[in-house]
């Protein structure tokens, strides 16, 4: 069969959704990493012709509408496959209006959390439209197998679709993949050339990958990726709690990253939830990193941070770690579950810049109802102090499928009584008991005001820029995430 994924146009006059992390919109493109490893399990298990068309990563707004309806009017494509979150579910939905008119019943597959979670939103009575909860792989490669055959879909775990009466049928839940290297590497190669940067490594050739999948920790608000969050929301249903990490093995990273140098690639971002879990697998991919002189970066717990892993890190070419702190109250820390104390950030801090390893700081403003204006205020203010190379901030979404949401829905502190999506760079949607979604959001603009136009930020990353287009690039970003 001929497959294509399809990011489509955003048509909801705004910054197109980020769909790799999910709760943001586009500051800089990023590549969806999980959405090619589904469409390499398609291709190289499944036998399908596989093609990716995006139609955001060029531009927005009627030039990229135009190229769509163009694109759907000659294309020849057997199923459609859209990877959708909760900020994209709506324009996704105008974007299967708009196929429908050229193919009113071609098979179209909705994966992520946003399908994952808003089913009957998804499905929108199309009998033509499946969906393809949590992990995904396995599930694609058994649904598309009974399309091939003009099959409905039944029994295949992990599949809902609509019978022909027009009933939505849940199939039940399919195990989670234990063996993460059966998968094949990404199918980088439908990205067709398109350059990606990340302002963090400011180096190229860029790209992403994942040692291991999903985070045991205990914090109330968490979603740290689409597929983290597809995942949990599909696990928790009939477990009650989070899913079972997952991990690659080293000789399977180690075939990836040489496989990523040979074909000239300078830099990667891991996206793994927590990259960092022991000395011995953290040296063992700083191992395999570091003839290859690739610079890194990737997302790691503050407790995870020892003096060997600072010194390993420093050593191997990594970049950027991002050390999700949220504050630096010890109250709120208690009560988010996050299991560090303000002590363990300032001394993962000290070890990281210790061996030169550059760190940012992600900061949630109204994770937890104990937030105030002077909390905003003093976790702003340590950050500053400790003088790190970048700090992001957030504000919490109560997302459907969290501790968090059920805590918020309970009280009464979220607008409209109901989840809605929002950008959590930009908007709130939470009434807490001492702060409202409106202090937060102008709390959230002046931090960013106050620390992205500092001068001392400013001569910090003027330093570390190589080239012209590296600052374009960096400018860009910085204007979308203050401004959008």
């Amino acid at each position: 069969m001929k497959l294509t994924f399809l990011v489509p146009p955003c048509y909801d006059n705004k910054q197109p959704a980020e769909r790799s992390a999910g709760c943001t919109r586009v500051v800089y493109p990023m590549i969806n990493i999980y959405e090619l490893t589904a469409a390499a399990a398609l291709r190289d298990m499944g036998g399908h012709e596989v093609d990716y068309q995006d139609f955001v990563f060029a531009g927005t707004g009627k030039a990229s509408e135009d190229a769509f309806d163009k694109f759907l009017q000659t294309d020849k494509s057997d199923v459609y496959l859209i990877w959708t979150v909760n900020l994209s579910l709506d324009s996704d939905l105008h974007a299967i209006s708009v196929l429908r008119k050229y193919h009113p019943a071609t098979p179209i597959v909705l994966m992520g959390p946003g399908a994952t979670y808003f089913i009957k939103r998804a499905l929108n009575d199309d009998p033509h439209v499946y969906i393809v909860r949590g992990e995904p792989e396995l599930t694609l490669l058994e649904l598309l197998e009974a399309l091939s055959a003009g099959k409905k879909p039944e029994g295949i775990a992990g599949v809902t679709y609509l019978d022909n009466t027009r009933k939505i049928v849940n199939n039940p839940s399919r195990p989670l993949n234990d063996n993460l290297d059966a998968l094949p590497f990404p199918a980088r190669d439908l990205l067709k050339g398109r350059v990606y940067h990340n302002p963090k490594l400011k180096t190229g050739p860029y790209t992403t990958m994942f040692t291991s999948r999903n985070c045991p920790y205990k914090c109330i608000y968490c979603v740290p990726s689409s597929l983290t969050f597809a995942r949990e929301i599909e696990f928790r249903k009939d477990h009650g709690r989070k899913p079972t990490i997952g991990f690659r093995s080293i000789e399977s990273i180690k075939k990836e990253v040489d496989m990523l140098a040979a074909q000239g690639v300078k830099a990667i971002g891991f996206m793994d939830d927590n990259f960092i879990w022991n000395e011995e697998r953290t040296k063992a991919i700083c191992d395999i990193l570091r003839p290859h002189g690739i610079v890194w970066g990737c997302q790691a717990r503050v407790d995870a941070i020892t003096e060997p892993i600072a010194k390993m890190l420093g050593e191997s070419g990594c970049r950027y770690v991002d050390l999700g702190i949220e504050s630096f109250d010890e109250g709120i820390l208690k009560y988010i579950k996050k299991g560090i104390t303000p002590d363990d950030i300032r001394r993962s801090i000290a070890l990281l810049k210790k061996y030169n390893v550059p760190v940012k700081l992600n900061v949630l403003i109204g994770s937890s109802p104990l937030e105030t204006r002077a909390t905003i205020r003093h976790t702003l203010k340590e950050a500053k102090r400790l003088d790190v190379d970048q700090v992001m901030f957030n504000i919490v979404s109560p997302f459907p499928g969290t501790e968090y949401y059920e805590i918020c829905k309970q009280n009464g502190w979220i607008k409209g009584n109901e989840y809605r999506p929002t950008d959590v760079q930009h908007e709130s949607i939470l009434n807490l008991p001492n702060i409202s979604a409106e202090e937060m959001e102008k709390m959230l603009f002046r931090n960013n005001l106050s620390y992205f136009l500092s001068p001392r930020f400013i001569a910090k990353q003027l330093r570390r820029f190589s080239s012209w287009s590296e600052f374009k690039a960096a400018s860009k970003a910085l204007k979308l995430k203050l401004f959008h």
